[in-house]
């Protein structure tokens, strides 16, 4: 099974969508429980590939170095289509493995906390289902024409998983956040298409699309000088990947997707989509460049976005009515930490990085599901018009302070341990930028205790005396992730250890 195993995790939610469409739409519970299945599927057989994993060794005259530190077990290579030597190529690391078991996980809690989708359940968990089969395949795909392939397959059923069961402003949204998805996209396409003719002169055509071996030969990087079409390809990616974080000026179409999505979609959106953007520059972007990112200049560009994604972000989060779009404003905020820690080149900062990129999808996703579980009840997200909501619903309060604390980054939690990593590494790399980068985490700290404040404490309101505390679903869906929050913070090591074969491997790529 394992020589098939990324494929079963890729195609199984496909699988599962085709059995859904299948079923009466009058089941409902059953439409619900074959979602959840395989949802949970999905997460099992990423549990089962990160325990037995087994890498290619770094250096071994028998084995391919090419795909050092990628797993053994689970390496596919299938010819796809003849006549332009694409391939189906699967293979996995660390990083990928972690993000699979992420996806699966969050899938499975954004099914759980569905239940205010009333209509047309049918197609919803069948396009739910579809985009999971898309976020997977971003994972797992070593072709570049197999990555763009899953890459695009998400975007249909984003659109209308938020054009067609999102709020009032709904097809604003939608829209938006497809023509900003797909002009990152196409700027990609391009990319893939300037590397497969590159490639195809080298002498390369059956490797044209293999992400490893393009790493490898550094096509554009033969007389040992940068070109201007390295610097167009460079930030053609970027950009491409920087909507998708979302880096600022790229950032806007977030906000308004959040919004109005459903709960479980916001929590895909947050714990899952944003992750993409930092995935592809891990994986694709600045490993196709390191010579460009080893240059002071463009280091300090890519610290000074991040900087602003966090300085930013916390201001418009501090300045939001909205419960819900003042989570959406710190998701910006806290994915500049990973920005900033990619952009500072050093071991500590790669490292808050990417521990980051799982703190924020467990911590965020918590944070919307918090919100999502207010506004069924009050059905309004007007931070001003609560207040007291400690004493009416005393568990749903004690979930709120684990999941806006360890956004804060309290030490003890979650959010905590990547924050300090990532100021370590920029710290060593600019003190200036790491003091700026600092108000960030004060901006922050102001505007998590003001809404707690507002929302929580005060007197009891009449209007809200009546309000029932947490049901069972939502149990289900808080108590895994404040265990996370929880045991991830406490015990950061328990994740770590597990990524940092990456981070060795990155850094041989990326030479610092």
């Amino acid at each position: 099974m394992d020589k098939y195993i990324l494929s079963l995790i890729c195609f199984l939610p496909l699988v599962g969508a085709f059995f859904i469409l299948c079923l009466n739409k009058k089941y409902e519970k059953s439409i619900k429980s074959v979602a959840f299945i395989f949802s949970l599927i999905s997460f099992i057989l990423s549990c089962y590939l990160l325990k037995n994993y087994n890498a290619f060794p770094i250096i071994a005259p028998k084995e391919p170095s090419l795909y050092a530190g990628y797993d053994k077990n689970s390496f596919l290579e299938l010819k796809w289509i003849d006549t332009f030597n694409i391939y189906y190529r699967l293979c996995v690391d660390k990083l990928s493995v972690l993000l699979l078991i992420l996806t699966g996980f969050l899938s499975s809690i954004a099914v759980l906390v569905s239940n205010s989708i009333k209509n047309n359940i049918k197609g919803f968990y069948a396009l739910f289902l579809l985009l999971l089969c898309g976020m997977n395949g971003v994972f797992v795909a070593g072709d570049m024409f197999l990555f763009y392939v899953f890459w695009e397959i998400m975007l249909l059923p984003m659109y209308f998983l938020i054009g067609i069961w999102g709020g009032k402003n709904r097809m604003y949204a939608a829209i938006k956040f497809f023509l900003y998805t797909l002009f990152g996209s196409v700027l990609i396409l391009l990319v893939i298409l300037a590397y497969y003719y590159k490639m195809k002169a080298l002498g390369f055509s059956n490797d044209a699309f293999n992400i490893a071996k393009i790493i490898e030969a550094k096509p554009f990087y033969q007389y040992g000088e940068i070109s201007l079409i390295q610097y167009l390809l460079f930030f053609a990616l970027f950009i491409g990947f920087a909507v998708k974080l979302p880096v600022f000026p790229f950032h806007t179409w977030l906000p308004d997707a959040h919004v109005e999505a459903p709960t479980a979609i916001s929590v895909i959106l947050a714990g899952v989509l944003l992750k993409m953007g930092a995935y592809g520059f891990l994986r694709i972007n600045f490993p196709f460049f390191p010579e460009i990112m080893a240059l002071d200049g463009i280091k300090l560009f890519l610290a000074i976005l991040g900087v602003v994604n966090i300085i930013y972000g916390a201001l418009c989060a501090l300045s939001q009515t909205d419960f819900k779009k003042l989570v959406a404003y710190s998701s910006v905020s806290h994915m500049g930490y990973v920005l900033l820690g990619l952009a500072s080149m050093k071991e500590e900062g790669v490292n808050g990085a990417v521990f980051q990129i799982f703190a924020h999808g467990i911590s965020a996703s918590m944070m919307f599901i918090l919100v999502g579980v207010i506004y069924e009840r009050a059905h309004h997200r007007e931070i001003a018009r609560f207040g007291g909501i400690a004493h009416v619903m005393p568990k749903y309060f004690a979930y709120s302070m684990v999941g806006f604390f360890a956004s804060l980054g309290l030490p003890g939690l979650i959010g905590f341990i990547g924050e300090f990593l990532t100021f370590l590494g920029v710290f060593s790399y600019s003190k200036i930028m790491a003091c700026i980068a600092g108000l960030g985490m004060l901006l922050t700290a102001t505007y998590i205790l003001l809404t707690m404040q507002k929302v929580f404490l005060g007197e009891k309101k009449e209007e809200y005396a009546k309000f029932l505390d947490v049901t069972l679903v939502e149990k289900c869906t808080l108590i895994p992730l404040a265990i996370l929050c929880v045991v991830l913070g406490g015990f950061p090591s328990l994740l770590i250890n597990e990524y940092m074969p990456f981070i060795e491997m990155y850094k041989y790529i990326m030479n610092f």
